[in-house]
């Protein structure tokens, strides 16, 4: 006797392989140490960010600041989820469905936000740590 395998598990099935193997079809590297030494060449000595020439209050006042954008994109993220869940599971319901709709146009703001609030963050820490 034959037993078919339901459609979720062949799919789960194919698109865990996929992101097993990927890597290997896209001839990724595999030793991550070396192209690090790479990407660091591109940015100065100082650091991305300049935060290394930080020091004192200026440093502490710009890693405050990094911790609350840090956890600002998590949960960001997480209500991107939660809205793309409440969302697709709506079923025809027009109330949850415009829930998660708002939720995920709220999240994308955001995010968006979040981006441009690290990017002055980053250009002010530059400007005051001296960095290039």
């Amino acid at each position: 006797m034959k037993t078919k395998v339901p459609k979720k598990i062949l799919g789960f099935a194919l698109a865990a392989a996929a992101f097993l193997f990927l890597p290997l079809a896209a001839l990724a590297q595999n030793n991550v140490q070396s192209g690090l030494s790479g990407i660091s060449s591109l940015f100065p000595s100082a650091g991305i960010a300049g935060s290394q020439t930080l020091t004192g209050t200026n440093g502490l006042i710009y890693n405050v600041i990094l911790a609350l954008l840090t956890i600002a994109g998590a949960l960001a993220v997480l209500f991107l989820i939660i809205g793309g869940f409440w969302y697709i599971t709506s079923a025809g319901n027009e109330e949850q469905a415009e829930k998660g709709k708002s939720t995920l146009v709220n999240a994308i703001i955001g995010i968006i936000i979040i981006v441009l609030s690290f990017v002055i963050i980053t250009v002010i820490a530059n400007f005051v740590g001296g960095g290039s």
